[in-house]
């Protein structure tokens, strides 16, 4: 016994937890310790042997030695929520749970036995999330008749958000974030009086679009996604050059598109009277979007939030879902609603066939008249901007 490496003794140990004698372990973990300088391989075996033998609190110890030089140690962190929770500390185990959770690596780099753990955890923070939220619901249903609907839609929100059921989304342009705005996923109707008038055009709108879509050329009708050769495409992998996601352009970043203006004229008088985003070079864009059937478009961001995203169904055979934020819609022909594509949304077509919106951008209504020529001018000076 006399006369080994701490290497050799560190195998050693891990031999004796293989076969199930923590504290034969932690005898060679010390004897290791002592011969050389304690290191994250001896603490994590130390904190194994410690919790197998009983001694919850030297586990923790340990693993706090680990976390103080790695904090973001993910076995350590998963290991420690798990010693905390046996030990009684369901609160302070839970803390440490949600941050294990929140830098997990990705599936296939977790050790299936740690990948266990994590599935565990995070069911028990799921659980605790949904009392949380049942709790904090109590505490205030007698408020609850004092409140209109759509201000009752937000508390409910904020409750799930509170709790951890849901996540706060916010504006994530890729472009340019106009700052002060809210960050609401649907506008109110009020907002905008012209809708009526946009959706008594549907029928117009729905034909011109059957013929458009019906002649339209292969560069007429393109992929919406067209990432280059060698540029990282994330999460359009799937769409990246498809025709499963197709856009038919009437205008595009604020030019008009003659050539399919002339083949949907009905289409394109309606949308030149109504108020949409004037930013040269950047919008108008008005487009025919086409999904093909059983298709998913991920999560995913848009440029600006000094513009807001309206959507008109033209064609839906089947169920089609939308979510922004954490409101997810079924669109209804006939209706149309606005929304602010700079928070995080994502579609399906669920049906069986294709699937055509008419999407056009409009001014952010909580922008004044008066900001709007600065907006402009300053975008179009930064298309100008040589370094």
């Amino acid at each position: 016994m006399q006369g080994r490496s701490p290497e050799e003794l560190i195998q050693a140990a891990e031999r004796a937890m293989g076969a199930r004698d923590p504290a034969a372990a932690l005898a060679l973990v010390r004897q290791a310790e002592a011969a050389g300088p304690a290191t994250e391989r001896t603490r994590m075996l130390a904190a194994a042997a410690l919790r197998a033998t009983g001694d919850l609190t030297g586990a923790v110890n340990a693993l706090d030695d680990v976390l103080a030089e790695q904090p973001y140690h993910f076995v350590a962190l998963l290991s420690k929520g798990a010693i905390l929770d046996q030990a009684g500390g369901r609160g302070a185990a839970l803390d440490v749970y949600r941050n294990a959770i929140k830098i997990a690596p990705p599936e296939d780099r977790i050790p299936p036995a740690a990948a266990r753990q994590l599935e565990a955890a995070r069911q028990i923070v799921d659980q605790a999330s949904h009392r949380l939220r049942e709790h904090l619901a109590g505490s205030v249903a007698h408020l609850r008749n004092d409140l209109k609907a759509e201000d009752l839609a937000r508390f409910d929100e904020a409750v799930d958000i509170l709790s951890g059921v849901k996540r706060a989304y916010v504006h994530e342009p890729l472009f340019f974030n106009y700052p002060r705005l809210p960050a609401i996923p649907f506008f109110d109707r009020r907002y905008f009086p012209w809708l009526e008038e946009l959706e008594a055009a549907g029928p117009v709108i729905e034909a011109e679009m059957h013929g458009a879509l019906k002649t339209a050329t292969e560069a007429e009708l393109a992929p919406y996604i067209q990432y280059p050769k060698g540029a990282p495409v994330n999460q359009w992998g799937e769409l990246n050059h498809s025709r499963r996601w197709s856009s038919y352009f009437l205008w595009r970043d604020g030019q008009r598109q003659d050539a399919a203006c002339a083949q949907c004229p009905g289409t394109a008088e309606v949308l030149g009277r109504l108020p949409m985003c004037d930013q040269a070079g950047f919008a108008p864009t008005a487009m025919f979007s086409a999904l093909e059937a059983k298709t998913h478009i991920p999560p995913h961001t848009g440029s600006s939030n000094s513009r807001l995203l309206v959507h008109l169904p033209l064609l839906l055979p089947g169920p089609a879902r939308f979510r922004v934020g954490n409101e997810t819609r079924e669109w209804k022909m006939g209706e149309a609603w606005v929304f602010d594509d700079t928070i995080e949304h994502e579609a399906w077509n669920d049906a069986d066939s294709l699937r055509v919106i008419l999407i056009f951008d409009v001014w952010n209504p909580l922008i004044s008249e008066t900001e709007r020529p600065l907006i402009n001018a300053m975008l179009a000076a930064s298309n100008t901007f040589v370094p």
